[in-house]
């Protein structure tokens, strides 16, 4: 479970990015984040991350307070955590095997679980006959799912998507998203932010919105801003 309770968050500066953000997920629950550029979104996944600290406020994530966690206890707690890019940050002088395994890699699994897992994360997207070729050889939507298998293949408790269909088309959007219902089936709390009303309006899913650094609306899916 994912919970914001009267959480801010304010740079050097004075600029506060959130304000008196409250909110819950519930395990296995999916919902969008939207709002117009600035209004707070990246921030929020950032400290869902762990990549910033809030200013005051409580952020818990199973009832664990993020606030407590040091420094050294910030890796093992990003495991429980998938992120998925717009732009997939694929390294592309890898394969798309060595793209999916390096998250375990860098956390030191070892190479029969490498291979297992990322296989694993493969198939789950429809790619493990792509695994040997390159990320330039794919369209864009099979890149994405290279993300996507990326994110999943440590079974994170929690998958981020930042604008993950943002440069697909419906038909595309629709496979993707059709993805994280899949992951959300199996329990995993799926949060997505997203600037895409149509998207938005055809899934129907809980819909938060921010604006100016506050959670404004937190209901069904809606057809504007």
């Amino acid at each position: 479970m994912i919970q914001f309770d009267n959480l801010s968050k304010r740079y050097p500066g004075g600029f506060e990015a959130l304000r008196n953000v409250s909110f819950k997920m519930d395990a296995g629950e999916m919902a969008f984040l939207t709002g117009h550029s600035g209004a707070g979104k990246s921030t929020l996944l950032k400290l869902l991350m762990l990549m910033e600290r809030p200013t005051s406020g409580n952020l818990l994530i199973n009832g664990k307070n993020l606030n407590r966690l040091s420094n050294s206890q910030i890796p093992m707690y990003r495991r429980q955590v998938g992120v998925v890019f717009q732009n997939h940050q694929l390294l592309l002088d890898r394969s798309v095997f060595d793209n999916v395994a390096l998250p375990l890699q860098v956390t030191g699994y070892p190479a029969s679980e490498v291979g297992r897992r990322v296989r694993a994360a493969l198939d789950g997207v429809g790619l493990l006959d792509k695994e040997q070729q390159n990320p330039m050889a794919l369209s864009g939507g099979e890149q994405q799912r290279v993300g996507i298998a990326r994110a999943v293949v440590h079974k994170p408790r929690i998958l981020l998507a930042d604008e993950p269909t943002g440069n697909l088309d419906p038909e595309l959007s629709t496979e993707i998203m059709a993805l994280f219902r899949r992951f959300q089936s199996v329990g995993v709390t799926v949060l997505i932010a997203t600037h895409d009303i149509n998207l938005i309006n055809r899934m129907q899913l809980r819909l938060m919105r921010l604006e100016d650094g506050e959670l404004t609306d937190d209901g069904g899916g809606y057809g504007g801003y």
